[in-house]
């Protein structure tokens, strides 16, 4: 049995009972005990990434198809909980999953619940939107082994692999030169536009999947963004300045401790064909090295989605890891996306 049905008056599926917790739908006035568990289990955990209290808020914020579950204890304090939010995705119905359970809870069967919950509901939410096929992704960092192998037993397989680098910022940072009339200049949001569309164009020749991302990481909606880490590459060449590329940079100070350093994050990067291999892609990572290294980070960070990436420095299909490489960055924890067809 995959899931109960709801009580009386509710409209959410609820996972099947547990021992010692008490199901019920999760709603936005819970955001702030949502955020206090979410911080124990990642504790627990020793995930390097930690999720704010503000980012836990804009799950309900953005709602739009969010299914939310909580189990509380005897007490009624929260112990688990489990999401399903829809991806943007225009050829299937998509959904990212996540959930946890307090640590004082696990080996209970509340792990294997949720996940049974979060499948059931994504193929209700498929069958109701008319489409033929959906897929769930979870997000997975190395150190959750008993996540990866809760999913394996439920069908999930690692579609794709990430890596996460930092490179210090104590190393001298080089100087490199650009092509005549290319320069790298701060972000100015009234290239936010043309920035968006050179970030469609850049990633064009990439495999399916390059821009999967549930929100831009740029934006009022972005929280994390950090204007003045972000640069574009500008060819000023003709009457018409062009963006060659960018590279768009957050604050996650909540990942700090976590980390056990301070970084600034590169969020997003990329060099249109036309500008590659004239180091272009070098020259906009180490602005923003400069420009964290000027905040007192002691890092620069940033991931490598290891299947698709291509070398913004090189006119042919190569690797991002050598890029990196030559900049001095290293590998520092692995990560890897988990889907599920349904």
């Amino acid at each position: 049995m995959l899931g109960k049905a709801p009580p009386a008056g509710s409209t959410h599926m609820l996972p099947r009972d547990v021992e010692g917790l008490t199901w019920s739908a999760l709603e936005p006035d819970r955001a702030g005990e949502l955020a206090a568990l979410v911080s124990r289990i990642e504790s627990a955990d020793g995930t390097p990434v930690r999720t704010s209290a503000d980012e836990v808020a804009t799950y309900f914020a953005e709602r739009g198809g969010m299914r939310a579950v909580a189990g509380d204890d005897s007490d009624g304090v929260m112990r688990a909980f489990g999401l399903v939010r829809p991806r943007i995705d225009e050829s299937v119905s998509a959904f990212t999953a996540s959930g946890g359970v307090d640590d004082a809870l696990r080996l209970k069967g509340a792990g294997a619940a949720l996940v049974d919950w979060q499948v059931s509901t994504a193929r209700a939410l498929v069958e109701a939107s008319g489409q033929e096929r959906g897929v769930i992704v979870v997000h997975v960092d190395e150190t959750e082994q008993d996540l990866t192998a809760l999913l394996h037993e439920h069908g999930f397989r690692p579609r794709r692999w990430y890596v996460q680098m930092r490179r210090s910022l104590a190393m001298e940072i080089p100087e490199i030169p650009l092509p005549q009339y290319v320069s790298v200049e701060p972000w100015n949001d009234e290239l936010a536009n043309q920035v968006r569309k050179a970030h469609a164009r850049a990633f064009s020749d990439q495999p399916a999947g390059a821009m999967e991302r549930d929100t831009e990481p740029w934006g009022a909606n972005a929280l994390a963004f950090a204007p003045q880490w972000s640069f574009v590459a500008l060819d000023r060449s003709s009457d018409r300045a062009k963006v060659a590329g960018y590279i768009i940079s957050s604050r996650y100070e909540q990942d700090w401790e976590g980390l056990g350093w301070t970084e600034g994050y590169t969020e997003a990067f990329g060099v249109l064909s036309k500008w590659r291999g004239q180091n272009v892609g070098r020259a906009l990572l180490v602005a923003a090295m400069r420009a964290y290294a000027a905040d007192g980070m002691e890092y620069a960070g940033l991931d490598v989605d290891v299947e698709i990436a291509l070398d913004v420095d090189h006119p042919e299909p190569h690797s991002m890891m050598a890029l990196y490489s030559s900049l001095d960055y290293v590998p520092t924890s692995r990560s890897a996306l988990y889907v599920l067809t349904i």
